[in-house]
């Protein structure tokens, strides 16, 4: 739908409604007024008559031209004067009435004097037509300029339209790999909004798509070693000449697709989030949450031979995207997993903190140096000489998805000063 076509069409229909109900009320206004007009000459031509002295009919003879009809009687009652030949017509009560004469309708004015009575007379449809006459000649200005009205309206509706008209050529003339802010040179205010937001729009994408590009970049460096990697291991089978050199090769490159697989999974849950956002959040338990994130890692804990445990859970529910706070809570029990040597216990815990839920993952493992706590969220990064499988992930899988919920991330010291302790607190509901 065109919105110049819609203000025009509503523009000029109003013009056309307000033209026509002027036009019908001057066209009565007009009649109504120049009907008064002879009325006033009736009359005004009966009272010049009343102070005449008629000693004849021909001294009545009053130069009133051949649209009027004069008659005059005395006070017996007897015609003494009419004006033109013909039948005369009736006399009538004092004051304005209408009269029908061989087919004709006449206005009449009548004058009762103690002496004589006058009666002016004229044609209805003389006094009809130019009523309309007068009329006709005061509505044709007005009818003439419904169309130059009409014009103007046309030409300040596109001169109205024309910021948006510039704007949408704007965007059409841009280079599609353009995401240069739109000029922002003063216009209309109803107009500066949607180019501001169309700019953050603008803004957003840019920045969505540097991260993309950094992302990729990246992924495709930290793919390289392991693809790299299973290479060596494929060399290594193949040049294998006894059983046991074929099982370590083997056993190499299981472990290799295994990290390479994990590397893979991490990056596609990374790609998953990045567009997410929290347009249509619906209420999360966190408590079933963590038990089930819990359950599904419990194989691997046990693989690894660390105990996890759920040592404190309370009921909270937030408003979130369920699949990304699986991955947080998923990549934090998985880290602490992983990094907690044999041996080693993992422990779940969820309380309400005054208006947040805390969700609390603690390990025994070697924990994170106070110094590194920050950069530790970074893609890719992971510490000197960590001994854990791993690909810089998961921690920043962890605060992409805290911060889309609004959610702070803590990194601290376990119980005793020994492994680390994660606390990501949220808004409950």
């Amino acid at each position: 739908m065109s919105i110049r076509r819609q203000l025009l069409v509503a523009l000029l229909l109003a013009l056309l409604a307000t033209g026509i109900g002027a036009s019908g009320a001057t066209w009565f206004a007009v009649r109504k007024a120049a009907n008064d007009l002879f009325d006033y000459h009736l009359e005004q031509m009966a009272l010049s008559l009343a102070d005449q002295t008629l000693a004849t009919p021909a001294q009545a003879a009053v130069p009133l031209g051949q649209d009027y009809v004069v008659q005059i009687w005395d006070a017996t009652g007897v015609l003494v004067y009419i004006s033109r030949a013909g039948a005369p017509l009736p006399l009538l009560r004092g004051g304005f009435g209408s009269v029908s004469l061989e087919g004709n309708e006449w206005r009449v004015f009548t004058l009762h004097t103690p002496d004589r009575a006058i009666q002016v007379a004229a044609p209805a449809d003389l006094r009809s037509g130019r009523a309309t006459a007068v009329a006709l000649r005061t509505l044709l200005p007005i009818l003439a300029s419904i169309p130059l009205y009409g014009f103007l309206i046309w030409l300040i509706v596109g001169q109205g339209l024309r910021p948006l008209t510039e704007i949408a050529g704007a965007i059409r003339r841009r280079d599609p790999a353009s995401l240069d802010p739109l000029p922002e040179r003063p216009m209309p205010e109803e107009v500066a909004p949607m180019v501001s937001e169309l700019n953050a729009l603008l803004a957003r994408l840019r920045e969505a798509l540097d991260k993309q590009k950094r992302f990729t970049a990246d992924a495709a460096h930290e793919l390289r070693s392991p693809l790299t990697a299973l290479q060596i291991q494929l060399d290594m089978l193949a040049r294998a000449r006894s059983a046991d050199e074929t099982r370590d090769a083997v056993d190499g490159l299981r472990a290799g697709v295994k990290r390479a697989g994990r590397l893979v999974e991490q990056l596609l849950t990374m790609a998953r989030l990045e567009p997410q956002s929290q347009a249509n959040p619906v209420p999360v338990a966190l408590d079933q949450l963590l038990t089930e994130v819990a359950t599904e890692l419990e194989p691997l804990a046990e693989a690894r031979r660390v105990q996890l445990r759920l040592s404190r859970l309370e009921h909270a529910t937030i408003r979130g995207e369920p699949q990304g706070l699986h991955a947080l809570v998923r990549n934090l029990i998985d880290n602490a997993v992983r990094y907690t040597p044999t041996g080693g216990e993992v422990r779940l815990a969820l309380f309400r903190d005054g208006g947040a839920a805390a969700v609390v993952v603690e390990d025994t493992g070697p924990g994170i140096p106070a110094a590194d706590r920050t950069r530790v969220f970074d893609r890719f990064f992971r510490l000197p000489g960590a001994s854990a499988e791993g690909s810089g992930l998961g921690l920043a899988i962890v605060r992409q998805v805290a911060d889309a919920h609004g959610a702070t991330v803590e990194l601290g010291d376990g119980e005793a000063g020994r492994g680390l302790r994660v606390t990501v607190r949220f808004e409950v509901i």
